[in-house]
């Protein structure tokens, strides 16, 4: 029975990673797979892991139709037995109603990768109507950790090192950047809440005490 499949986390926690092994693994079977991808760190039509490991992909634009995308190519003669979707929370609601339908009129597994909460905590419509639409919605085990060592639950963006909680939904970016651009980190609920990064929790640490110690 075919199945639409939601894996969810936080950022750095693997998502791309599994997408790319579960690719691996059904075509070392001899399946033949459509991998779906929006905005990846590497680029239009990439699909790519922090691992440093890359597939070419098709780009999901914003109006494409999923569903006719496949069907023609199908009519075209191509074999597709499984669809893997990266990056699925910048896909449109309707994109997602399109995923299930491949499901449920294709008969293709669909599994579908990606973020559920944005920087400010909020949904992203496309996870909220995976999370709807989903015969699973599946967990990644692989924890992300926030820079205090506890379980990172929440994704932060960043500008200079700073969270910031304004802006547009999207932007492209990814962990570890230069401090000055727009980034991204994971934190913890509680440091998530403070707007504490690793970078504002170092100058914390270095800042001299507000009263001085004097000998008693």
């Amino acid at each position: 029975m075919s199945e639409l499949v939601f894996f969810s986390g936080t950022m750095d926690c693997g998502k791309s990673t599994l997408a790319l092994q579960i690719g691996h693994n059904r075509s070392a079977r001899g399946l033949q797979g459509v991998i779906f991808t929006r905005d990846d760190r590497a680029g239009e039509g990439k699909l790519s892991s922090r691992l440093g490991l890359v597939t070419e992909a098709v780009e999901a634009a914003p109006r494409m139709d999923l569903y006719a995308y496949l069907v023609a190519r199908m009519s075209q003669g191509d074999k597709a037995d499984y669809v893997i979707v990266d990056e699925a929370q910048f896909l449109a609601p309707e994109q997602i109603d399109q995923l299930a339908r491949i499901v449920d009129d294709l008969g293709l597994d669909v599994f579908a990768f990606g973020i559920t909460t944005d920087f400010r905590t909020k949904l992203f419509p496309g996870s909220q109507r995976l999370i709807e639409l989903a015969d699973r919605v599946e967990t990644l085990q692989v924890e992300a950790m926030c820079w205090c060592g506890a379980r990172a639950t929440h994704n932060a963006r960043t500008v200079g090192g700073e969270m910031v909680v304004d802006g547009e939904q999207v932007v492209v970016g990814d962990v570890g950047v230069a401090a000055e651009s727009v980034g991204y980190e994971v934190l913890c609920r509680r440091h998530h809440r403070r707007r504490m990064t690793s970078a504002t929790a170092r100058a914390a640490a270095l800042s001299p005490d507000v009263l001085p110690v004097t000998p008693g």
